[in-house]
């Protein structure tokens, strides 16, 4: 399959939740930090390599044709298919057949999803169905499920955001072979009702898992998580022993702060992070918690002693993530698994995939690059990119 080039993106609704915004404005032309949501997709698909984006237009279509014109601007070529407000999201797509490529990415207009189409396209490729959707795999069931993936094949997807034992999310990224939209009703039908149990049924819909969290433009009180996502920012993870202070023996723990020894140059390096913009995160395994080495009110007392160090030379720590769970109970926050890092990514709206990961052992670096993240080795491991944390960071 040749690269997919062309995105489609459904923007006709008429926004009904988001009043009064939505009373003279498109759903997807709010403004975040000044710019519509709109432009943020259209950003992310030009990074992604998309070459033309097809509009699904309907209600107060003329400002979204006004502001992107042809797309010449946006240094991306822009087409547009107008269908009346009442029209539904399948009939919106069946009268765009004549733009559509045979194989698209359609994405519903009013959700932001760090989107990595080479791998998504890789994926679709493996699976070799006629359809994939991206699923949020939503471990802590911060929202209601809709879909459950199986083998990663799409068994059951639920409108009614009512049955349970599901495990996961629809976020409204696909890709298509445009072959799905054969033999479409000739009345007005939804995208979700039609075509989508279709392919579930012909088992030709794949579910591309992601821990990576999205961000829906649905609801006014959704609009502030959205703001802080799309903030522009600088993040870095740095691992705790062995790069802010002196990693103790094997099978021992630092259960005290006068056991907590800063490595040479850590503060300047902390110092320098904050000079050159980063919000400073640390995530930390403590399998000294679960082997009763260490307690937890312990681990923080010494993180709160850290933090106030930190302080004294205007250096803010974000947040610390902990994970204190042993070596052998397979939890998804100890590294090299990816946790902690999108454990902080939710609680504080962060794009792994414009951070960076620092660590003095390859676990550290696997997790950062599970998450996304650039990822920076440091120490006396001999595949180590730099000896200690300020060499490392002067690079940045």
């Amino acid at each position: 399959m040749k690269a997919i080039r062309q995105a489609v993106i459904l923007a006709g609704g008429l926004g009904t939740r988001l009043r009064p915004l939505t009373v003279t404005t498109p759903k997807p032309m709010i403004r975040i930090h000044g710019k519509p949501f709109l432009v943020y997709l259209v950003d992310l698909l030009r990074a992604n390599g998309i070459t033309e984006i097809v509009f699904l237009v309907g209600y107060l279509h003329g400002q979204i044709e006004e502001y992107f014109g042809d797309g010449s601007k946006f240094g991306i070529s822009i087409l547009y298919s107008y269908s009346p407000v009442e029209v539904d999201t399948g009939t919106r797509i069946k009268h765009a057949l004549p733009l559509l490529k045979k194989h698209f990415l359609l994405l519903y207009g009013d959700n932001y999803w760090p989107l990595k189409l080479g791998n998504l396209t890789q994926f679709y490729e493996k699976m070799a169905t006629k359809a994939t959707v991206v699923v949020y795999h939503n471990r802590d069931h911060v929202t209601r499920n809709n879909m459950l993936v199986e083998d990663g094949l799409v068994t059951l997807y639920d409108r009614s955001w009512k049955r349970r034992h599901l495990n996961g999310v629809d976020i409204g990224f696909f890709i298509l072979d445009k072959d799905v939209l054969e033999h479409l009703p000739e009345s007005n039908f939804s995208f979700e009702d039609v075509i989508m149990p279709k392919l579930i049924a012909e088992r030709q819909l794949a579910g591309f898992l992601t821990d990576h969290k999205y961000y829906g433009l649905s609801t006014l009180d959704r609009i502030p998580a959205i703001q802080e996502y799309l903030r522009p920012k600088k993040t870095i993870f740095l691992d705790r022993d062995g790069v802010l202070n002196k990693r103790p023996p094997k099978a021992k723990y630092v259960s005290h702060w006068r056991q907590f020894i800063f490595l040479p140059k850590v503060r300047e390096a902390l110092m320098l992070l904050t000079q050159k913009g980063y919000d400073i995160y640390i995530v930390t395994n403590q399998a000294g918690i679960a082997r009763g080495k260490v307690t937890r009110k312990h681990v923080d007392v010494i993180h709160h002693r850290f933090i106030a160090e930190a302080k004294k030379v205007g250096v803010t720590i974000a947040d610390i993530a902990v994970c204190p769970h042993g070596w052998d109970e397979e939890c998804f926050c100890r590294k090299p698994n990816p946790g902690l890092l999108f454990e902080l990514s939710y609680k504080h709206h962060i794009n792994l995939f414009d951070s960076v990961c620092v660590g003095d052992d390859p676990r550290d670096i696997q997790a950062g690059r599970l998450a996304g993240c650039k990822t920076i080795l440091i120490g006396d491991n001999p595949d180590a990119d730099y000896d200690n944390l300020f060499d490392a960071v002067t690079n940045l």
